[in-house]
């Protein structure tokens, strides 16, 4: 009889989204419904729209001070939502007014 190592299904259902190619697109989707949560309030509320497209997070931003600052700190912004769904999703972010 083998013996099979025990996972937790949160482990077992990473895998499968892997394999099947879905964990890309599930986090790239997660990372457009996490920005108003991640950038706050005041800056959801200036944010028109939010999509990713090849690895840069394209968001339009209605302020062109806020569009200022956050360009800014773009570097940041990159690791600080890469951080919120704990992958390397985006590589850029591009501020449109």
């Amino acid at each position: 009889m083998q013996r099979h190592t025990a996972q937790s299904i949160g482990d077992l259902l990473t895998d499968y989204l892997r394999e099947t190619g879905l964990e890309k697109p599930l986090l790239e989707r997660q990372i457009v419904e996490l920005w108003p949560e991640v950038m706050g309030a005041m800056v959801a509320r200036l944010t028109r729209s939010v999509e990713l497209k090849n690895g840069t997070l394209i968001v339009h931003i209605s302020s062109a001070a806020l569009k200022a600052q956050l360009f800014e700190c773009r570097h940041q912004l990159v690791d600080k939502i890469n951080n919120a769904v704990g992958a390397q999703v985006i590589d850029n972010v591009r501020l449109l007014g």
